[in-house]
């Protein structure tokens, strides 16, 4: 597991390894919030990203016969 130095400025690096893995791009936003006493940092996607992600859900609902 990567470990990394917390800068005087308060800035840290992100491992080579973790941003080949995660596709990350210089510019990109990241989203940082305390959960549970640690820092989690999460790529932010564009919403058109997602578009489609759900193609092939089953969406039958079976429904009461008076709510038809």
């Amino acid at each position: 597991m990567p470990t990394v130095t917390v800068s005087p400025k308060f800035q840290v690096v992100i491992p080579s390894s973790v941003r080949k893995s995660l596709d990350l791009q210089a510019g990109q936003k990241i989203q940082v919030f305390l959960y549970e006493n640690r820092i989690e940092m999460v790529p932010v996607q564009d919403i058109r990203d997602s578009r489609g992600f759900l193609k092939g859900l089953d969406t039958h609902i079976k429904r009461e016969p008076d709510r038809l």
